[in-house]
């Protein structure tokens, strides 16, 4: 039987917020499922609230919603922190990344979590509504 597990776009208003909305739709009320992209991809593998043999399904409903709260302004605020705490050989890619994220350009917080669950779980597992 496939589990599906719904996030709520409209709930994610920054990064902070989408670790919250994700617990809650993986583990309910006050549930863990990453509080960082790396924590994220870890629980996504099998055994942190998900489905061992993978039977699941992310459906992530107003995603547009989310896109526009995780999108460049997002990704220049966790840039900014990212930066007070890369290591030094990681800090001229993060400026970088940070430059391009206050211009407008590159890939967005909410484009790097797609990007995630696409790679750690099967195909169609993720279904943008």
């Amino acid at each position: 039987m496939t589990v599906t597990y719904v996030i709520d776009g409209s709930e994610v208003t920054g990064l902070e917020r989408f670790w919250e909305v994700v617990g809650e739709a993986v583990n309910g009320p006050g549930g863990y499922f990453g509080r960082n992209l790396d924590a994220f991809a870890d629980c996504l593998s099998g055994g942190m609230g998900t489905p061992d043999d993978a039977d699941f399904v992310i459906e992530w409903r107003d995603h547009a919603a989310s896109a526009g709260a995780l999108g460049h302004e997002e990704t220049a605020r966790h840039l900014r922190r990212t930066l007070d705490r890369a290591h030094a050989t990681g800090r001229e890619r993060v400026r970088a990344e940070l430059a391009e994220a206050l211009a407008g350009r590159g890939p967005t917080i909410f484009d790097q979590l797609v990007q995630i669950i696409t790679e750690r779980t099967a195909p169609g597992t993720l279904r943008l509504r």
